[in-house]
Parts: structure tokens; sequence; C-alpha cells
């Protein structure tokens, strides 16, 4: 089976046309595992829900997400992002609103039938604050590590493609930029945690909004039968979403930062 893994997605509708396009020209996939902020800050909220619900795909809630059906109060957010958030719920469906809702924060999986090969946590920000934290630092990813009991952990919310691996001897290799890694069977992870095979926690970017100084959408692909996953960034028409952002009112500050990928 092969999986598309992407987050922040942020109503950039060309941005995740580009990705879904560049899928088919890597052999296509068998289904999408999103990590959440479908919408937010771009100018398609409601047509990139309705794209991502025409795949074969599993999501759970982020932050914005939540934010657009009331759940979360926008006084968190900065004033560019509240004000975004507070356009994209007037945009959005019935159907829109009754998708966001049902997203659950966490997701489980076991691709292998066997505890520890191939099972992964879905999250949007962190296995221990799922909404809210964002895993950019090596102490942070340490410390989740005792927030989830499967061997890999997929998390969205910073926007930049990262790695943090536990190794199976107990010690931790810190932080890199995901590039591709081969996800090697070991030993189960026991449910105590105990070592038996490298742990990861891995991050594949944003789609709609990089911030790693890449302006290219950025996603990933794994192939559960050679294990590998590998990072794809696509170009898109990023003055197309720019000047919809523009036409819509969005703040220019959002508008501008799709040309730096910051």
């Amino acid at each position: 089976m092969r999986y598309a893994i992407i987050s922040d997605i942020h109503a950039n509708l060309a941005a995740f046309k580009a990705v879904l396009e560049d899928t088919k020209g890597q052999g296509g996939v068998d289904k999408v595992w999103c990590l959440g902020d479908v919408v937010g800050y771009g100018p398609d909220p409601h047509e990139c829900i309705e794209t991502l619900r025409r795949l074969d795909h599993i999501c759970v809630a982020g932050n914005h997400d939540l934010a657009a059906i009331g759940r979360i109060d926008t006084s968190e957010f900065n004033p560019e992002a509240a004000a975004a958030c507070e356009w994209t719920a007037k945009q959005l469906s019935a159907p829109d609103m009754t998708y966001l809702e049902k997203l659950p924060l966490v997701i489980e999986l076991a691709l292998s039938g066997v505890e520890g090969e191939g099972d992964f946590t879905l999250v949007h920000g962190s296995p221990r604050d799922p909404v809210w934290e964002y895993i950019t630092s090596t102490s942070q990813a340490r410390e989740n590590f005792a927030f989830f009991k499967t061997r890999f952990c997929l998390v969205g919310h910073s926007h930049v493609p990262l790695v943090f691996t536990s190794e199976a001897g107990g010690d931790f290799s810190g932080r890199r930029f995901l590039t591709d890694i081969k996800l090697l069977p070991g030993r189960p992870i026991r449910r105590s945690l105990d070592a038996g095979g490298d742990r990861m926690i891995i991050n594949p970017g944003g789609v709609g909004q990089p911030r790693d100084g890449d302006p290219q959408a950025s996603y990933a692909l794994y192939d559960s039968e050679t294990r590998l996953m590998v990072l794809r960034r696509v170009p898109y028409d990023i003055r197309s979403t720019q000047d919809r952002m523009a036409a819509r009112g969005l703040p220019e500050s959002l508008v501008r930062r799709l040309s730096y990928g910051m």
C-alpha cells in the first residue's frame, strides 16, 4: 500500500491540487493521511474540504479546523490568524462544518498486524497536546515519546519537515530534516515503551503554507511494502493563491509569506 501523508493544507487549493497531481506522477497512492489544518489562512476552505472528502482518506483535527467551527477561541491566535479564521468560518457550508466537527484529535493505526512493526499515531500538534504544541526542538520531542505507544508518530502544525528518533538502545538522536527514511522492522515496542527498535516522530511539512524557507508545497509518500518514506517538494502557482487571498481581503502579511516559505 502507498500513502500520501499531508498536513496543513490551510485552504490553499492550488498547492493541494499540485500535491495530488504529484502523487499521480509518482505512481499513485491508495490512501491519504491528513494531519489537520485543512482550513485557515488561505482563500479556499470549502473547496479544500470538498477535495479532501472525495479522496480515500483519514484526517485528524488541527487547531484552525477547530477554531473555524467555534471549538476553540480565536483569542489564542495572533491577530492575522484570528482574522483569517473568522473569515473562514463564514465560508463553510453545513456539510463542511459537520465534517470538521467529526474529526478526531488522535488516530492510531496498525498496518502490519504486528505491534511495533508498522504502527502509527497521527496527531496535528503533538501526542502530548494534539491541538497546540509544536514539536520543533529536541527537548520537546524527547518528552513526547512517552505520550504515544506506537512505533511512529506523525505530526504537523509546525509546517517544517522534520524527523526525531529515539534509538533502540534508549539513546535519542535528536532532530534532522526529513528527506527520506527507511522504517525498518525491529522487535515490537512493548506497552511499557521498552527499547525494541528505533521510534520516530515525523513531520511531512506543510502543503499550503511551508515555513522552512522553501515555498514549494511539502508532503511525504510512504510505501508500506518497501517501508520507505520520501519527502516530496512540489511547485505550484503561488501567485494565483496570493491573488485570491488579496481579493478576499485576507491579511497582507499572510499573502506575502507564501512567497518566502516562512
